[in-house]
């Protein structure tokens, strides 16, 4: 994504309240966290969605964290790097995006989970969290876990692809958060 394409992604969707593109760590985590609670308070925004907001961008943010494929040097070693927006859109709904590098083996195991994780239903997606919890799979594992039905469980709707670059996959995910009974929408 170019800086025209995300200017645009910013103006098609409405508000956003975070952006970040660059190296991540667990502090700027926190501190992306705190001021994501500080809008909510402010935003009137309510306690469901905020709670889905924060736990769907902690859930992308660990993610890109720990299993980015950018090159920070010469000697090839991997970088925590990633994009993060939170945003409200002008349909009335929440969403967080994220894009960060993985690999060829990353993207096939993200893509299975992911295939199967958008198949379910409400109902089934519950059940398949209590088994996969019960069992401890990927919990933390590589590639897709938990962590990713956990944000499924949280939105209305999860659109994910992947772009081949160089010798990488940029991965994006954007999590379309449920309206909440108890939002207050935006004009």
């Amino acid at each position: 994504m170019n800086i025209n394409e995300l200017d645009a992604e910013l103006k098609g969707d409405g508000i956003v309240f975070l952006a970040y593109d660059g190296f991540l760590t667990q502090a700027l985590i926190v501190a992306m966290t705190e001021a994501l609670e500080n809008e909510s308070g402010t935003g009137n925004i309510g306690m469901t969605t905020s709670t889905n907001i924060l736990t769907i961008f902690i859930e992308l943010c660990q993610n890109m964290m720990n299993y980015s494929k950018y090159k920070k040097d010469l000697h090839m070693q991997d970088d925590s790097r990633g994009m993060i927006l939170v945003g409200h859109d002008k349909k009335g709904q929440y969403y967080v995006l994220s894009r960060n590098l993985v690999d060829e083996n990353d993207k096939k195991i993200i893509t299975k989970k992911l295939e199967k994780i958008v198949s379910l239903d409400t109902d089934e997606l519950r059940k398949y969290y209590r088994k996969m919890r019960k069992e401890g799979c990927d919990a933390h594992k590589k590639g897709a876990g938990i962590g990713f039905i956990e944000i499924a469980r949280k939105c209305e709707k999860m659109i994910y692809s992947f772009e081949k670059v160089e010798d990488t996959y940029s991965f994006t995910i954007k999590a379309i958060l449920k309206k909440a009974k108890d939002e207050k929408l935006k004009d």
